[in-house]
């Protein structure tokens, strides 16, 4: 249990880490190159961890100095199976390395914690079947754990993907895709939700040195034979992570700069501070970060699609604004680390908060009138979300605390900053 002090109101200048989904990219990136890359300011967290120790298991030599990580390109030939690579909760390693795996001749069998083995990857694993790859789920489930083949299997270079539950299947076949003999011609039947991740991916190609061709996000055509071009790289700071403490100065009516960040970033959760400004915050970029200060705060409409990870930190925003916050386009939330919209309502609801769950998003009215225990669900950002309402909301205490390590590890002595 770890209880949150109240602060009356906040100044600060906070550094965040690197981003979660910008690190595990690079990362891969770097491993199917054609040599030696330097990644600076890579985040360090036990999702990341996974990955990094993922790629050293199929052949990839990995290096940690003391403010960067070396990795050693394999141009995707990676070691033969059979290897079993265990992922944890971390379901963008998962997605990822599921399609990076299939360039292996294998097999490899990726598992995870009893929560990973609920998250949906069927879709994912029947495009790589029609590459010719094996690919299937070991409880037949369309769940992990999952076994993949793949190698001289990969022969066809086409395929089609439904994201309608996850971006992250077509991240994992375009990073893998110039690795191929053949490339790959990538026809998108739904969706993708979360959009912002997939330019996210592209932008990550084409720092590599990759080429692609596009249809809006309809069909992709990625030339094989390509090599990831090594070099020198830094991981930009995480825009989810400054999200909290934006949502800190909102709430409390203070002033908060996040370093390092620009507006121009391709990371979609930076549009949470168009949604903190339609809320009555002041927003100002400068050429080190951007501050945020509070300010009265009202209820917005807001479609949330293109940024779920920020849900949680709204519906805490939005339990201290005036009137009734909607939050839709979210249903894929269920199937996260927890089941983020259950998760929010239960617990905005112990602080007093009105919290329905809609069929694809939240309604929130507040304000909160006490504090409460908070179960965190075995998920980081319900840990931090929450975290930041006890900044204004006397007695929360968060249960669990550490799991923040998934992405932040350093959340806790970087909220300490926050107090005047």
């Amino acid at each position: 249990m770890r209880p949150v002090k109240c602060a009356d109101k906040i100044e600060a200048d906070i550094t965040v880490p690197g981003s979660k989904s910008y690190s595990h990219r690079t990362a891969i990136a770097a491993a199917l190159s054609n040599g030696k890359s330097f990644i600076y300011n890579y985040l360090n967290s036990q999702d990341t961890s996974y990955t990094l120790s993922a790629l050293a298991q199929l052949g990839v030599a990995i290096a940690h100095q003391d403010d960067h990580i070396v990795i050693q390109g394999r141009a995707g030939r990676f070691d033969p199976g059979p290897k079993s690579i265990y992922l944890g909760n971390s379901g963008t390693s998962m997605r990822l390395l599921a399609a990076v795996a299939a360039l292996g001749k294998g097999p490899y069998l990726l598992s995870g914690t009893e929560r990973m083995h609920e998250r949906p990857i069927g879709e994912l694993l029947h495009a790589l079947e029609k590459t010719g790859a094996s690919a299937r789920s070991v409880h037949q489930n369309n769940c992990p754990p999952v076994e993949i083949r793949g190698g001289s299997r990969v022969a066809e270079a086409a395929t089609e993907i439904d994201c309608s539950a996850s971006s992250q299947y077509l991240s994992g076949l375009l990073l893998t895709a110039p690795c191929t003999k053949n490339g790959l011609d990538i026809r998108v039947t739904h969706g993708p939700v979360s959009r912002p991740y997939v330019e996210m991916t592209l932008d990550i190609m084409t720092r590599f040195g990759i080429e692609f061709q596009r249809e809006q996000y309809n069909r992709f055509s990625v030339p094989g034979g390509q090599a990831y071009k090594a070099g020198t790289y830094t991981v930009e700071p995480d825009c989810s992570q400054a999200g909290y403490f934006w949502a800190a100065a909102a709430i409390t009516g203070g002033m908060v700069k996040v370093t390092g960040i620009a507006r121009n970033t391709r990371q979609g959760d930076i549009g949470f501070l168009d949604i903190l400004e339609k809320m009555g915050c002041r927003v100002k970029e400068h050429p080190g970060g951007i501050t945020v200060s509070g300010g009265q705060l009202t209820a917005v409409d807001a479609d949330m699609g293109d940024m779920p990870d920020m849900v949680p930190t709204l519906a805490v925003v939005a339990s201290f604004a005036k009137g009734t916050t909607t939050i839709t386009n979210a249903a894929h939330l269920r199937a996260k680390e927890s089941d983020r919209l259950a998760a929010m309502a239960a617990e905005l609801t112990k602080i007093g908060v009105s919290a329905q769950v809609t069929p694809d998003g939240l309604v929130i009215t507040g304000p909160p009138d006490r504090g409460a225990q908070i179960a965190t669900y075995d998920d980081h950002r319900i840990a931090m979300s929450f975290a930041v309402a006890g900044l204004a909301v006397p007695n929360i205490t968060i249960a669990d605390p550490g799991c923040v390590e998934k992405s932040f590890p350093d959340f806790w002595e970087v909220l300490g900053k926050v107090y005047l």
